[in-house]
């Protein structure tokens, strides 16, 4: 296959910049520089400032981990939440994905992915050690026993890691709950509906290994 031919290395640079996001081909790629050359200057510069300043300034709150402008986010900060109920997630998407159900008034805790052996994905390249202390503090505080709620994926990835988080909060007093399997085995919280992922939530159970 011959090199594809460049009339500008500008073009040839920014389709090669485009081309590592995820998904996007050499021929999308193409296709969205050309698409951004012949937008408005204005709108170019505002998409580039956004990701550069997406980039360098953002920050990932120093209690649960999920995207903030701020040390501490704007569900940890918020009194009205139940602060001893703890939303395991994999991801930001999947609290984004949560929150867009409104069912859900707890906070959460995102593990940054899955444990993975085969991608060399271990507990200690997770927050677990930060849920771990978490948690134990909430058993030191109160009288009642805080909730853990499993919302991983259904893989087997996802079924590893909520099973070594267990067994890790076995020893503590804590209620250890998954979601309701209205999610088929292998589905992703991000690609559930939000009335599934709703009644996946209320309908939540004892976590069994």
């Amino acid at each position: 296959m011959l090199k594809d031919r460049y009339p500008s290395r500008l073009l040839e640079d920014a389709v090669e910049a485009i081309g590592t996001l995820p998904g996007v081909g050499r021929r999308s790629a193409m296709r969205l520089a050309l698409h951004l050359l012949r937008q408005p200057s204005d709108n170019v510069h505002h998409l580039a400032q956004s990701l550069v300043a997406l980039r360098d300034q953002v920050k990932y709150c120093s209690c649960c981990m999920n995207i903030s402008d701020d040390d501490i986010c704007s569900i940890c900060s918020d009194a009205r939440r139940d602060h001893r109920t703890i939303c395991v997630v994999e991801t930001v998407r999947d609290v984004m994905s949560i929150e867009n159900t409104g069912q859900y008034g707890g906070v959460y805790h995102v593990l940054g992915g899955s444990i993975s052996p085969i991608d060399g994905i271990g507990p200690g390249d997770l927050t677990i050690s930060k849920l771990i202390a978490r948690v134990q503090e909430l058993c030191a505080d109160g009288d009642s026993a805080p909730e853990v709620i499993m919302a991983l994926g259904g893989d087997i990835e996802g079924e590893t890691t909520a099973f070594y988080i267990y067994r890790q909060l076995a020893p503590l007093n804590v209620n250890v709950t998954t979601l309701a399997r209205g999610l088929g085995f292998g589905d992703d919280l991000e690609y559930a509906d939000e009335v599934t992922l709703g009644r996946s939530l209320t309908g939540r159970q004892p976590f069994k290994p």
